[in-house]
């Protein structure tokens, strides 16, 4: 997933109401992404299946599926388990609505009346998650095609660079080179990662500063062992 292909991931609004669709994209339109009308969870699980997704806002009360049925759909589908679902309920729901979609996996509850700016924050903080998490997914991408490349198509090293000068890989700076090109590149998606403010996203900067400090051990051990003895 490229970070062109986040930009074009859209905002999911469930709701069995013509009225509330109408409300919600007065709302989220100046926040300048594709808004899809769903009216139902059956509706709203084909939508998910066509097209990507950021961020889905999902009624609780429907007829037939509600939102909690469907939220927990969502969550069951490997293409869009990981997609954040906010859960709007009017201001008579039972107190325990807001346990059950945090138990089923729903990202944030939010009660209507709902304030515009609170929901066009709220929104925009999952759109900028989905950005970064874009960005880490194509620089592993990147990552992966470079170092198949340099393995050559039967898993040996290739050469770096070009011509009767050129230095293999297995040559002590060339490694030393890629793998300190690795642990920059982890650590600027770590970074951006934790810009994000979310605890999911601390939690993949962590395990990506984990992986950091694996390369850098890599760099130690390789050198000590192609260093004079």
């Amino acid at each position: 997933m490229s970070a062109g292909t986040s930009d074009k991931a859209g905002i999911l609004i469930v709701d069995d109401m013509e009225e509330n669709l109408v409300a919600l994209e007065a709302v989220l339109g100046p926040l300048g992404r594709t808004l899809v009308r769903a009216h139902s969870g059956e509706e709203a699980l084909k939508a998910m299946l066509r097209q990507e997704f950021a961020v889905v806002l999902l009624d609780v009360l429907m007829p037939g599926m509600d939102g909690f049925e469907t939220a927990a759909n969502i969550k069951r589908l490997d293409q869009t388990k990981d997609v954040p679902i906010i859960l709007l309920t009017g201001a008579d729901a039972d107190a325990d609505y807001a346990y059950r979609g945090y138990t089923i996996g729903a990202a944030d509850f939010l009660t209507k009346p709902i304030d515009p700016w609170l929901l066009r924050t709220k929104v925009n903080v999952f759109l900028e998650l989905h950005r970064k998490n874009s960005q880490l997914a194509a620089q592993k991408e990147t990552l992966g095609r470079q170092l198949a490349a340099e393995r050559g198509p039967a898993g040996s090293p290739e050469g770096v660079g070009s011509g009767p000068g050129r230095r293999t890989a297995d040559a002590p700076g060339g490694y030393e080179e890629r793998l300190a090109e690795i642990v920059g590149r982890l650590t600027q998606a770590e970074l951006l990662l934790r810009e994000a403010g979310d605890a999911e996203a601390a939690g993949l900067a962590d395990r990506l500063a984990d992986l950091g400090r694996g390369v850098e051990g890599l760099r130690g051990s390789r050198g000590g062992e192609l260093g004079p003895t």
